[in-house]
């Protein structure tokens, strides 16, 4: 048994968008509040927050099937969208960290929450809406790229040459070309193991099934590699990407609602997760009785705190078009009915949630079955091998992870860990004196001597960061160190029931197209129309429509076409099916409706 050292102190097709989109104009952007301002906007686009995918030098090498380079048109044929303040050609939303010459290349919040769409001609930006980009095409092409270096020495020696320069020798050759097979192990294995033959669609990923798999697959193995391949599987419960303005005051996130919100511990909490999912270091060691999660960490926590600030700073977009104020305001009349007469705002009105620490008021976000798809869930119940993290707990917090256990938690208790961690040292060196996750341990001549107390006040918070997939957690094990008992967790409060999902406040809500937590419904007149008589397949792309208030039917001719199910197969994830409110109002009704979630 083990616990957890304590040192002192967050998609997709595979069809891709037109590189066409990286000549768009300058785009107009939209009123999101007077803080935020062009040196916001600036800062939260390229702000590292310790994401590390590859050697910048080596991504800049790689070419495109057609021997253009990788990043000739900045990522644009992805949806990637150009940022003219990166000299090294990364578009919004990827990083370069490190010296000059050793730059590894990342990415951050803003890659797949920054939207720009286009109407009557023009194009607009919306900061922290979701954005519309093939995260997968990105990556299977990048497998390819990189596995294509590899394939001969005809092929890798020109990478050399842009890599090295013309002058290395062949010891460097042999070196750079061992840290690529290196490199590519892992990622190939991600890759080939995790995303599924039929894509995500764009706007869209399996987000929480890629944390899954990179944590568990690539992080708890042996060294040097550390993969445990068989963790790793099909990540194919696709959603869309959320807004984020408001985010850090519910009191509720992730789709499913398995997280506590609000407070800046919680939200250290949310966005740490996030990072571990998209290439962050993490490489937890153990000594046999101690787990240290800074070993290797590569988690940015200035950067992280930095970018919570400025989300904090994203007002929701204001609707940037002329819109009916008398007939908004029949429709807020209609929102603010009763859910059985058609209303909204039993699930989305703005209301008080939980206090968290220290006094701050959240906003309530319901947590509730409303008859959509169900397929999150089945990853949500992902079982695996603990690795090296077997037995560690987190004590008032976890329980003692088993050898095969459920995937949330081992996110769970990697994510707080590291939180508690660094919240108390910030260095994750060894002392012989040390707090361990609320545990002091003292190194002395004899048995070490524990003694459990818990977390501290102003990480108390992490004891509702994650809220386990299952009807009861385990009974905790029973660990008798100079006779103390491992305490029983505090994680007390009861999951969500299977298929139950956020609700949250409309504001902003005419942005974030396409709709449900699947994103299976084009527009919101759409959203109120009965799930039988919904679009069955629709294009996504940036056109959008300001009549119906989400995508437009008409699309680039490559842009993806989502092809949804019906309510027959609600565990496709890709099911339509659901959230029936307001399906019966009349027609006048539903206009004036939408015309008031226009002016929020």
């Amino acid at each position: 048994m083990r616990v957890i050292f304590l040192s002192l102190g967050v998609a997709i097709g595979l069809l891709t968008v037109p590189a066409a989109r990286a000549a768009s104009p300058e785009p107009i952007y939209v009123d999101q509040g007077p803080n935020w301002t062009a040196a916001a906007r600036a800062d939260f686009y390229s702000r590292d927050q310790g994401s590390r995918m590859i050697a910048l030098t080596w991504l800049q090498a790689l070419k495109q099937p057609n021997g253009q380079p990788f990043l000739a048109d900045s990522l644009a044929r992805y949806g990637y969208l150009p940022n003219p303040a990166n000299s090294n050609g990364l578009p919004v939303g990827f990083t370069a960290s490190g010296p000059t010459g050793t730059q590894i290349a990342g990415m951050t919040c803003s890659a797949c929450h920054t939207r720009q769409i286009t109407a009557e001609g023009k194009t607009y930006r919306i900061d922290g809406g979701p954005a519309i980009v093939d995260f997968q095409g990105f990556l299977t092409d990048l497998d390819t790229a990189v596995g294509q270096v590899l394939a001969s020495d005809a092929a890798f020696n020109p990478f050399a040459t842009a890599v090295l320069g013309a002058a290395a020798d062949a010891n460097d050759v042999t070196a750079l070309r061992q840290d690529v097979n290196a490199w590519y192990l892992r990622f190939h294995t991600l890759i080939t193991r995790a995303l599924p033959t039929s894509g995500w669609g764009t706007a869209r990923l399996d987000a929480v099934g890629m944390i899954f798999n990179r944590l568990t697959g690539l992080d708890l193995g042996p060294p040097p590699s550390y993969l445990i391949a068989e963790n790793i599987k099909k990540a194919d419960a696709p959603v869309r990407y959320p807004f984020i303005w408001n985010a850090p005051i519910q009191d509720k996130t992730q789709w499913p609602g398995f997280a506590d919100n609000g407070g800046d511990i919680l939200g250290l909490a949310r966005n740490l997760g996030e990072v571990y999912g998209v290439f962050g270091v993490f490489e937890p060691k153990s000594d046999g009785l101690v787990v240290n999660f800074l070993n290797n960490n590569s988690a940015n926590f200035d950067g992280l705190d930095k970018l919570e600030n400025l989300v904090k700073q994203i007002d929701p977009p204001k609707w940037p078009w002329l819109f009916d104020s008398n007939l908004a305001a029949q429709g807020k009349a209609i929102f603010n009915r009763s859910t059985a007469d058609g209303g909204c705002q039993e699930c989305h009105r703005i209301r008080p949630g939980q206090v968290r620490f220290p006094l701050v008021q959240t906003w309530a976000t319901p947590v509730q079955n409303v008859g959509t798809d169900t397929r999150e869930y089945d990853i949500l119940g992902w079982s695996v091998q603990t690795g090296v993290l077997q037995g560690s707990f987190i004590p008032f917090v976890t329980n003692p992870l088993q050898a095969n256990d459920l995937a949330f938690n081992i996110l769970a208790t990697s994510v707080i860990g590291t939180i508690a961690e660094q919240a108390v040292l910030g260095n994750g060196a060894s002392t012989l004196k040390a707090v361990v996750a609320g545990a002091q341990i003292q190194t002395a001549p004899g048995a070490p001597q524990f003694k459990f107390v818990q977390l501290p006040p102003q990480l108390r918070d992490l004891q509702g960061a994650f809220h386990a997939p299952t009807a009861q957690p385990p009974a905790p094990l029973n660990l008798n160190v100079q006779g103390t008992p491992v305490p029983k967790p505090l994680i007390t409060a009861a999951p969500p029931a299977t298929g139950s999902y956020e609700a949250r406040v409309m504001e902003g809500i005419w942005a974030a197209a396409p709709y449900l937590h699947n994103g299976s419904v084009p527009t919101l007149a759409e959203l109120l129309k009965p799930p039988a008589a919904r679009v069955k397949q629709f294009k996504i792309g940036p056109a959008y429509d300001t009549v119906n208030v989400g995508l437009a039917v008409d699309q680039l001719p490559s842009s993806y076409t989502y092809v949804t199910t019906d309510c027959s197969q609600l565990n496709s994830g890709n099911s339509n099916c659901g959230h029936t409110f307001g399906t019966t109002l009349s027609d006048q009704e539903k206009s004036a409706l939408l015309e008031y979630l226009k002016t929020l």
